[in-house]
């Protein structure tokens, strides 16, 4: 893996005022990101509270799990073409199309008759989501340099805790209110404001390129071993038991397809995720710390609100509001560290810093029992928020402050991509293990012929509805099985927190690859900045001076010499 120099010198503060887009057209920018991005995350929560209802009135329970299943595959097959095709055609026009995409499968679900139709709309909003969160990411990083994207990323990071919280909030406002087809329907005023922002104020560097030769071959190899691990995550232990021949024959076939993705990448001329990316020392390290802080964050809140309704006897939407001070703590520190990035040049610290806190919030989720009060309970997902919000976003500008421009979307996606399949694996394993402790502990403390019915079908509600003495011992139960879990946890937080050690903070791009608007020859105005930020140079001299001259005399001879804002800023 390459090695990243200077540790000690920061950027110069001040940005090139004429290769970045100004800050007053960064605002409106930015809220057509944000706005896409909350779109497409708020679509994985919002229907948690009104599925049930939907379920119910479409006569579907069989199909229920095909409706996350099927937004989830969308999203995760999707993420790494998206990155590329923005590489290769350009971002904007990808863009538009992924938020057209979404609202058409917002009309297809709103409208839905039977479950297939409702599935269909899923899949639909899920193809086009999953380019909303990776294009919206590297548009960010096309028009605001590395140094200033600390203080608007934080913004973006923060719209992930938003719509974990307010989704289930809004899912049964919908729901009780008005009907849960507004769940889909709410989408559709959003996105096409999104769509009329970004046609406006969204001016990239045109990118000119001979006609690009699409990885098919790849494409095709990791949609199939993406879909089997999916599949593998959503039906092990629940659906069909682990050991059974179909969940053994998917996991096969991820193996398979995902070994063949890699020979298919090794000749590929335009490979989706090329290989070489993963000889950089950071991008490694960040991918490999981002699966595990994926696994572990929805890992630990996936079941968090069930959790909380069962221990505190409220409902889902009182159960939303309680999870507000991860919200806070999260938004506090993502936004403030964004500030303190532009401010200072300084990030290393942040992830690590954070990976530290999340595994403390972790190890303090196994103490929780059914007395642990809604005040602790708030301390400890504060803490979880505080440690995600200075690794999430940060992680990403890492990653795309240490490659060439010309990958860019590709890494940004690549990273991504890992990230959303360590969620997958965080909610299946602490599913999994969740469910057969609980199953235990049931067995083991409640009395024989209590009246709880089919332990399978207990909800947050029907548990609720127990009499005392046997709520108590379903709560006790719940806490008992779901504490020791998150311990497991911890161990892979560890495994974070170390490898981030190993980043090397190399100073933040100033400027971004050209002014916005003018065109771009195929990595132009990139390789130099590209190949100091992989260790290429020879010269010693990386001080903030010398990067600030650099700074100033490349933009001032030629747009085609300006520093990428996807590489470091230092002296040739």
């Amino acid at each position: 893996m390459t090695n990243h120099d200077s540790t000690t010198a920061p950027p110069p503060k001040k940005t090139d005022a004429a290769s970045a887009t100004p800050q007053v057209k960064v605002i409106p920018i930015l809220i057509a990101l944000m706005v896409a991005m909350f779109l497409s995350s708020l679509d994985q929560t919002i229907l948690g509270t009104a599925l049930p209802t939907i379920v119910g009135d479409l006569d579907g329970v069989n199909h229920m799990l095909w409706v996350a299943t099927a937004y989830i595959l969308g999203v995760t097959i999707v993420m790494p073409v998206y990155g590329k095709l923005g590489d290769l055609i350009g971002r904007k026009p990808l863009f538009i199309a992924a938020l057209s995409i979404f609202v058409v499968g917002s009309f297809v679900g709103g409208f839905a008759m039977d479950m297939p139709w409702l599935i269909a709309g899923r899949a639909i909003q899920g193809i086009g989501g999953g380019g909303l969160m990776i294009l919206a990411q590297a548009i960010i990083a096309d028009v605001v340099p590395a140094r200033d994207r600390g203080k608007y990323g934080g913004f973006i990071g923060s719209v992930f805790a938003l719509s974990a919280v307010i989704g289930p909030l809004l899912g049964g406002l919908f729901t009780d209110v008005l009907t849960w087809r507004w769940a889909f329907w709410i989408n559709v005023p959003l996105g096409i404001a999104a769509i009329v922002t970004a046609m406006v104020f969204i001016k990239l560097p045109k990118v000119q390129r001979e006609k690009p030769q699409l990885d098919i071959l790849g494409t095709i190899f990791i949609a199939i071993a993406t879909t089997s691990l999916v599949l593998v995550t959503s039906w092990g232990g629940t659906e069909y038991d682990w050991d059974s021949p179909l969940i053994i024959g998917l996991i096969v076939s991820t193996v398979l397809f995902a070994g063949l993705f890699i020979w298919a990448e090794t000749r590929a001329p335009e490979p989706i995720i090329p290989l070489h990316l993963f000889r950089d020392r950071n991008f490694t390290i960040t991918t490999i710390a981002g699966l595990m802080i994926g696994i572990s964050m929805f890992g630990a809140i996936g079941y968090m609100p069930t959790f909380l309704q069962v221990v505190n006897s409220v409902n889902a939407t009182q159960s939303g509001l309680l999870l507000l001070p991860m919200l806070g703590g999260l938004m506090l520190t993502a936004i403030g560290g964004g500030f303190l990035i532009t401010k200072t040049g300084r990030y290393k610290w942040m992830p690590i810093s954070g990976a530290a806190l999340v595994m403390v919030a972790l190890a303090l989720f196994a103490t929780m029992t059914a007395d642990t009060s809604p005040w602790l309970s708030g301390t400890y997902l504060a803490i979880l928020g505080l440690g995600l919000g200075l690794s999430m976003q940060v992680l990403v500008l890492i990653v795309q402050n240490s490659v060439q421009h010309k990958d860019l979307g590709t890494a940004t996606a690549a990273n991504a991509f890992f990230r959303e399949i360590g969620a997958t694996f965080g909610s299946a394993i602490v599913g999994s293990l969740f469910v057969s402790r609980l199953t235990t502990q049931l067995s083991e403390q409640l009395p024989a012929g209590a009246p709880v019915g089919d332990t399978n079908g207990l909800t947050p509600a029907a548990i609720n509805a127990l009499p005392g003495p046997i709520h108590d011992a379903v709560a006790d139960a719940y806490a008992s099985a779901l504490g020791p879990v998150y311990l497991i946890l911890v161990p892979l937080m560890f495994v974070a927190f170390v490898l981030l050690f190993f980043v090397k903070e190399i100073p933040l791009a100033t400027t971004v690859a050209v002014p916005e608007g003018q065109p771009v020859e195929p990595g132009a105005g990139a390789h130099l900045a590209a190949s100091e930020a992989r260790g290429d140079d020879t010269s010693e001299d990386r001080s903030t001076d010398g990067a600030e001259q650099l700074s100033g005399s490349r933009h001032a001879n030629s747009s085609d010499d300006t520093v990428s804002s996807g590489g470091s800023q230092r002296n040739p």
